[in-house]
């Protein structure tokens, strides 16, 4: 049965899309819905809604500030000269800063020159940028001095400009201009590829995703879409926000979470971007405190770290209105305290991977309080999910399965790598994700973990993050990870590392455990670490646990 909340938001949609609405869907040749008076490529996106929300503060990062008309002249200015440096069309040009406002330029600019924006991993260290970059070959790497010396220590061999981005934005730009004549832009179809972002790597060698136009500008307009009908129901009420909207960019640019429902879909709505350079809790506070801040994303540490600091109270976090995370699932605990510490701030989730431009599925206020543990619907009209079983048959609600997204804002595949495209795709273009889960009647979808990370333990399947959520309502536990290792008798048992504030007492864990669990399910041992391995952007890598054996 929907919610009242599920019941005004279609109520909502139906007049944002319906006759006389905002946005105007029709279908791509696979069937899959687009936004048909909306700008399908960037270049053109970015002239549009830089015209729309052209006096908005865009950028603030330290004392500078930006309009969105400046950021647009600046990245014209910047695209003429790089054509001029001989960027053509399906060049890639490499990008390996920290955020910053020539980031975000350099970004426009090579897009409106028609090359491939190849989103380096700012955190990839020599050896990886040298699989990235022999991966995608760019023409030319644009990079901050930091990221340029870990190039220039790996196996590249292309041009590298290296940009002071602590001066000002003319300054920082200036090493791409020098001696260069502008030349015309070429024209950039919907179906030209636009962006190479990277899967996490966190199991392997990451793979380079590519997206058109049409993809990119799409998962904009599935989280624009959103909005604009949150904001009717907001209005319809009374409860129209009074502030502008204006974000914390806590979370890196190169990656999707950042990328798309961040930085793009400011564009879109004229939110204000206040750049952090690195997370700092207090630094944060102070941020949100002066400039104001409405709508913050991060991974979901970030937000129980603004919880538990100590000094919290002394700054005026009133002005949140929106605590979003993404990059890694929320602890159900997590979801309750966030209500009680920030009362005035609604809650929320996304569900989206790198090869959805972040598009999947979104739960947010009250139905987020009643089904924390579930990622929520999937975004309408432009995202369609179902829980794919053996030979990809579509499951029934109530059973258990890998989640599948079909969408216009899915990659076309995976540069050079056809044998994973393939892997990843069905004919009529549904992604695998790769993730277990399951869908309830009123069409809510709760995630179980990863398909890889699936313990088969004695016959029976376990899915580790159902018995996270449990060690974590356990007191004194605050991270878990559950890993299956190797058993003579069982094949596999499950085996729980954690983060606590006391010595592990098994007998008690496992009594509390007992209490939700079936006794299959129960790890067979525990190991207490001081912290889990995770990627950057939160997730465990599971893989990095130490082996329960040596223990």
């Amino acid at each position: 049965m929907r919610s009242q909340l599920d019941v005004k938001f279609d109520e909502s949609l139906a007049e944002v899309i319906g006759p006389g609405g905002r946005i105007v869907i029709g279908h791509d040749e696979l069937g899959r819905a687009i936004a048909t008076n909306l700008p399908p490529t960037l270049p053109a996106f970015f002239d549009a809604f830089c015209a729309l929300n052209g006096e908005v503060e865009a950028l603030i990062s330290g004392e500078e500030r930006l309009t969105y008309t400046e950021l647009n002249r600046w990245a014209d200015r910047l695209a003429g000269a790089l054509v001029g440096r001989g960027i053509v069309k399906g060049d890639r040009v490499g990008i390996a800063m920290r955020n910053c406002p020539a980031w975000l330029v350099v970004y426009m600019a090579v897009l409106k020159a028609g090359g491939i924006a190849t989103l380096l991993n700012g955190w990839w260290q020599a050896d990886e940028l040298s699989h990235g970059l022999a991966l995608t070959e760019p023409k030319l790497i644009v990079a901050d001095v930091p990221r340029a010396a870990r190039i220039e220590a790996s196996e590249n061999r292309a041009e590298l400009v290296s940009l002071p981005i602590e001066r000002p934005l003319e300054q920082a730009l200036a090493p791409l201009f020098g001696g260069i004549t502008a030349a015309p832009l070429p024209q950039v179809t919907a179906m030209d590829d636009a962006t190479i972002l990277f899967t996490s790597g966190s199991t392997g060698e990451a793979k380079g995703a590519v997206s058109t136009h049409r993809a990119v500008t799409t998962g904009v307009y599935a989280y624009a879409t959103g909005l604009l009908t949150l904001l009717g129901i907001l209005t319809k009420e009374d409860r129209a926000p009074t502030m502008p909207p204006k974000t914390l960019v806590s979370v890196p640019f190169f990656h999707v979470t950042g990328e798309v429902p961040l930085m793009l879909n400011s564009f879109v709505i004229g939110r204000g971007m206040v750049i952090m350079h690195k997370w700092d809790t207090v630094d944060a506070m102070k941020l949100i405190e002066a400039e104001k801040i409405t709508y913050f994303v991060g991974v979901p540490t970030m937000s129980l770290e603004l919880m538990n600091h100590p000094d919290r109270d002394q700054y005026d976090l009133s002005s949140l209105t929106d605590i979003t995370a993404g990059g890694a699932p929320r602890p159900v605990a997590h979801v309750r305290r966030l209500q009680q510490e920030f009362p005035n701030a609604q809650p929320a989730l996304g569900y989206g991977l790198t090869e959805t431009n972040a598009v999947g599925c979104s739960n947010f206020w009250s139905n987020y309080a009643d089904k924390p543990s579930s990622t929520g619907r999937a975004q309408p009209p432009f995202v369609e999910l179902a829980i794919f079983g053996d030979g990809d048959a579509k499951l029934p609600a109530g059973e258990r399965g890998e989640v599948a997204i079909r969408s216009a804002a899915n990659i076309r595949g995976y540069w050079k790598n056809p044998a994973a495209t393939a892997a990843a795709f069905t004919v009529d273009g549904w992604f695998r994700t790769g993730d277990i889960g399951v869908r309830s009647a009123d069409g809510y979808y709760t995630l179980h973990g990863r398909r890889s990370d699936l313990i088969i333990s004695g016959g029976f399947n376990i899915y580790p993050r159902e018995i996270e959520e449990t060690l974590l309502e356990i007191p004194g536990i605050r991270e878990a990870a559950v890993v299956g290792q190797p058993d003579a008798v069982r094949g596999e048992v499950p085996v729980a590392y954690l983060v606590s504030d006391d010595e592990l007492d098994a007998a008690a864990i496992n009594a509390a455990l007992r209490r939700q669990l079936a006794s299959f399910k129960i790890p067979r041992g525990y190991v207490r670490v001081a912290s889990l391995p995770r990627t950057a952007l939160g997730k465990v890598q599971r893989h990095l646990l130490p082996p329960w054996n040596a223990q």
